[in-house]
């Protein structure tokens, strides 16, 4: 091998240290490495595994740090930060971040995965060798996912949207290699691409394909007076002082409700573990 590409493992040997950096060759091409990457003893002549990418001069730079994937696979990789009209930039698990570019990302900025989410994807090169993420494909998540048992029918499983439609989201469970589809009937919001969900297995299709819905099962759905409450916690940052103590002026003003509707749906939230009462106060749990 003589030519070296930016988004590969390789293997190369030790040519010498020079100050604060080892230089690496293949026998034709001599590559940097920071000498703080390495936490073994090492001499000239060894042989070591790095990853290839190019630095912010624009130069062919090696790393130890071998990402989670390389070109031609795919994994789940974690958003760093999004930049509006860059994208996404995320890790893949060596010291340099990669975009997603915005052009992959969906056309609703709402829908736009936040820090902490994850993207399913694989690794790209650009003509000068600078690095890029792109999402998988459907063609290839079909190559890469199993078909699934009837035994998932009603398990609650966690997955990722990796497929935004007006029809519904497209999902990848995070601890089962199968795909899980939830028509727009079966959600009250759109969620992010990339957003840890729990979401409930309603059908297992022939195909091994999944269906799942993001509505509560009937026994847990919860009142529009529950609602409201959970939606003045959420907006309050979890913690609000009224309670059974409160008075129906209070209630009356604060939710448009009566005390006695008040209580009834407090009883219900605190009954499914939403919330709890604690010194006049409720918080959500």
């Amino acid at each position: 091998m003589n030519e070296l590409k930016s988004g590969e493992v390789v293997t190369l040997t030790i040519l010498e240290q020079q100050a604060s950096r080892w230089i690496l060759t293949n026998g034709v091409k001599e590559l940097p490495l920071n000498a703080s990457e390495v936490t073994e003893p090492l001499a000239v002549g060894d042989r070591l595994e790095v990853f290839l990418f190019v630095d912010r001069r624009g130069d062919l730079a090696a790393t130890t740090a071998i990402p989670s994937f390389v070109q031609g696979e795919y994994g789940w990789a974690r958003v760093l930060k999004v930049v509006e009209r860059e994208g996404a930039y995320v890790d893949i698990g060596t010291s340099r971040e990669v975009l997603v570019k915005a052009e992959d990302l969906p056309a609703l900025k709402e829908l736009w995965p936040i820090p902490g989410d994850h993207l399913f994807m694989t690794l790209r090169t650009d003509r000068n060798g600078e690095l890029f993420g792109r999402l998988a494909t459907e063609e290839k998540v079909s190559e890469l996912y199993e078909g699934a048992f009837e035994e998932m029918h009603n398990k609650n499983v966690t997955a990722r949207p990796y497929r935004l439609l007006p029809v519904g989201s497209f999902l990848l469970g995070v601890d089962i290699p199968y795909r899980i589809f939830v028509h727009e009937s079966e959600r009250n919001t759109e969620p992010r691409l990339g957003q840890d969900i729990v979401v409930r297995i309603i059908d297992v299709k022939d195909d091994g394909s999944l269906n799942g819905s993001l509505l509560p099962r009937k026994h847990e759905r919860i009142s529009d007076d529950a609602q409201r409450i959970l939606n003045y916690l959420q907006e309050v940052g979890g913690r609000m002082p009224f309670g059974d103590k409160s008075s129906p002026e209070e209630i009356q003003e604060m939710f448009n409700m009566s005390k006695g509707a008040f209580k009834r749906a407090l009883g219900t939230l605190m009954k499914a573990g939403r919330v709890k009462q604690n010194d006049g106060w409720t918080e959500e749990i």
